[in-house]
């Protein structure tokens, strides 16, 4: 994993900040690393730099025109705790968003960015959701630039106790589960928030069953849809960086 500082998306070079929200338990990260080696790995084709900041260890968020494409990692925090670091990130988050750089939230990161932006962030009423589950798409995603090519329904690893029940105004609630209405929010052309994991594979949801001691995954086939939109989502950004320095 590379951290780089200071970097400028003027540069050649793609960059992808990682923001990670917390430690994972320490069974997990001893076996499978830390939140942000797994969109490292989730990213690897995609030949960019993938810089890494901790505001739970204190490390500075950067100014928006630092990046070319910002992503806010799932946590074993709740955003209802408000943490100072959480809420710190929360103030970032509107300025970035606010500032046109693609934010994308993932997990904790889809709760907080709905929280920074005037939403509701609680306990999910239906229970904690986890394993492998289907998200299904609304009709109006068809709209969507991300989602036009996405099946109406697909599979994606979730894992999770606290939910979006509000979404922010003006927000587009994009797709829901089972147990959760706002799986995929879009915010404005440039942000989206996703309550699924696209960065997980079996290992690490396997992992977080164990933890929470439920039963494993069995079937060997990976979804393939979750991880689809990630990637798509920062190839858009980065195609987006070279439209804009044209």
């Amino acid at each position: 994993m590379s951290r780089t500082s200071p970097f400028s998306p003027s540069s050649s070079v793609k960059t992808v900040l990682v923001v990670q929200m917390g430690e994972p338990p320490t069974p997990i990260a001893d076996a499978l690393g830390q939140q942000a080696h797994w969109f490292t790995d989730a990213l690897a084709a995609e030949g960019a730099t993938v810089r890494v900041v901790r505001p739970d260890a204190g490390e500075s968020l950067p100014a928006p025109q630092e990046q070319d494409v910002a992503i806010i990692s799932g946590s074993w925090s709740m955003v209802t705790d408000r943490l100072d670091w959480s809420e710190r990130t929360a103030d970032w988050l509107r300025q970035t968003v606010n500032a046109g750089l693609p934010v994308l939230g993932v997990c904790y990161g889809h709760q907080l960015l709905a929280h920074a932006l005037g939403g509701t962030v609680a306990d999910n009423p239906n229970g904690r959701e986890m394993g492998l589950k289907t998200v299904s798409l609304h009709v109006n995603a068809d709209a969507d630039d991300l989602l036009g090519d996405v099946p109406a329904c697909f599979d994606a690893y979730l894992s999770h106790q606290q939910s979006v029940l509000v979404p922010p105004p003006g927000a587009q609630v994009l797709a829901f589960s089972e147990q959760d209405g706002c799986q995929i929010i879009r915010y404005s052309p440039h942000t989206l928030s996703v309550q699924f994991h696209p960065e997980m594979d079996q290992a690490v949801m396997n992992a977080c069953l164990r933890h929470c001691r439920l039963p494993e995954l069995t079937n060997d086939n990976e979804p393939v849809w979750a991880r689809r939109l990630l990637l798509n989502f920062v190839r858009q950004a980065f195609a987006r960086r070279v439209c804009d320095a044209e």
